[in-house]
């Protein structure tokens, strides 16, 4: 072939290929206009395969669109999806969390049964999520007491999935003071953040009256003891508190706040003592009357993370014993340099050295797996790292299995079963913690660090999170739960 017909070729592919990935965009930018109608009209929220969508850029949505395709191994078109998000704008929709990557691969499995007619499809499919009948969401208000690493997460994620107002409604932040500098110095931690990046909103002072404006929210900074506050001056009734302090583990601490005006219902971000129901989401909320309990705990990052996994293997292997070592980022309760402690070695500088230290999340996840009473051990390492934490959980499991086996049952559970939103199946052979960062789910299956013995019942499996982000994203899911605005959900 003449070196100027080949050169003539190259440019053509060259440029087919380049306009292909045009029209890509042109879809991708189209979608992202219904998704933010659905969120915004309809409370509707797309999803997915369980990554966010709202709010996301063009590159990210053609990127989910390959995952899918390659990772998932449900291909989904950017075409499609536009074509299915656009009918979805004209239903009659409940509010509802939809995923659009399985509502496609159906759709794309399903349509000569429906002779290719996708209006009749949706209505088919989302029989359920269509009517006026069904659009009965209370919203509900909720108080942040407590302004830490945990407690700005979730004024974000508040605001955030806030969409038309009609779930979790943040109305007020309660703070250990108040002064007009207090106000700003709030905002700014807010508004940026050294691992989790800036807040994609906008934020502003009104010093004079102690708020913060945030995305259009005006949220009171409060401050005095729990029983003292009268929240119903602010205009706060019937509220959720969601206390991220730590101060308060037990009934009698934690029923302080229901002696305030305006509180119903207390969340306590950290593992609760006594009889405090200490839920896992997803696991065992249904264990407890959201009816007749006003106190919940929403268990440790730890017990959320290793959790998912460990029911997921109890169910289909059985577990005989393990043992559990948590390989956890440094937090707030360590000193920065060496210095005095009430707990040993948490007094040495938590940026210079790796320091063994207990860990209740053994111990909690019966609390929501009762059949692994007296089966498990567990302990942690703090590392110097500010975020991301990894749990190495080693299992003698009853029946014999093997890597393929594991990962077959773990990717099932992570795509189709009832964990979807608690356990991520990561396929990546470079994962590493800075990888995790801002990852929704609480626990990252590491499906290629797997390790199981000759015997086949010796196994060791790798648990990644984010010990700030995923465990406040479970707190929302169980926020919602326990304030009864929980969506419809399409999986």
């Amino acid at each position: 072939m003449p070196p100027e017909v080949a050169n003539e070729q190259a440019k053509g592919v060259y440029e087919k290929e380049l306009e292909k990935w045009i029209n890509r965009e042109k879809q991708a930018s189209k979608l992202v206009q219904l998704i933010g109608k659905l969120w915004y009209d309809k409370t509707v929220e797309l999803v997915m395969f369980n990554h966010p969508l709202m709010d996301q850029k063009i590159s990210y949505l053609l990127n989910l669109h390959d995952y899918a395709k390659k990772e998932v191994k449900k291909e989904c078109s950017i075409y499609a999806t536009a074509e299915i998000t656009q009918v979805l704008t004209e239903l009659d929709l409940a509010p509802s969390k939809i995923d659009i990557g399985t509502l496609c691969y159906d759709w794309l499995a399903e349509k000569e049964s429906f002779n290719n007619d996708l209006t009749a499809f949706l209505n088919n499919r989302l029989e359920d999520y269509i009517g006026i009948e069904k659009r009965t969401l209370e919203p509900r208000d909720v108080v942040l007491f407590g302004f830490g690493r945990i407690g700005r997460l979730l004024a974000r994620e508040l605001i955030l999935q806030a969409g038309k107002g009609e779930q979790l409604r943040l109305r007020a932040i309660v703070t250990r003071s108040c002064s007009d500098e207090d106000v700003y110095k709030r905002a700014s931690l807010l508004r940026t953040d050294s691992v989790h990046g800036p807040f994609t909103g906008t934020i502003s002072e009104d010093v004079e009256n102690k708020c913060l404006i945030i995305n259009g929210h005006r949220v009171h900074l409060i401050t005095g003891k729990p029983d003292e506050i009268n929240y119903t001056e602010f205009g706060i009734e019937n509220a959720l508190l969601i206390d991220n302090t730590g101060v308060f583990r037990d009934r009698k601490g934690l029923g302080n706040h229901l002696k305030a005006e305006g509180i119903s219902k207390v969340l306590l971000t950290a593992p609760g003592k006594g009889d405090i129901p200490n839920i896992v989401f997803g696991i065992n909320e249904g264990m407890f009357s959201i009816e007749d309990e006003n106190i919940f705990s929403a268990a440790s990052c730890t017990t959320n993370a290793i959790t998912p996994v460990l029911k997921v293997l109890e169910d289909t292997l059985g577990i005989e014993k393990g043992h559990i070592e948590t390989i956890h980022a440094f937090t707030n309760d360590q000193n920065l340099l060496d210095n005095y402690h009430k707990k040993y070695r948490r007094g040495r500088s938590a940026p210079l050295n790796m320091v063994i230290t207990e860990t209740g999340a053994g111990k909690a996840v019966v609390k929501a797996v009762p059949s692994l009473e007296g089966k498990l051990t567990a302990n942690a390492v703090r590392v110097p790292t500010p975020n991301a934490s990894l749990a190495i959980l080693s299992i003698t499991v009853n029946n014999e299995t093997s890597v393929d086996g594991i990962n077959d049952i773990l990717r099932h559970a992570a795509l189709h079963g009832d964990f979807v939103e608690q356990i991520k199946y990561s396929t990546s052979h470079e994962l590493v913690s800075s990888d995790i960062v801002g990852n929704r789910c609480p626990s990252v299956y590491d499906s290629h660090a797997t390790i199981v013995s000759n015997d086949k019942k010796d196994v060791v499996l790798y648990v990644w999170y984010d010990n700030e982000y995923g465990y406040s994203r479970q707190v929302m899911h169980l926020s919602k739960y326990i304030a009864n605005v929980r969506r419809l959900t399409y999986y």
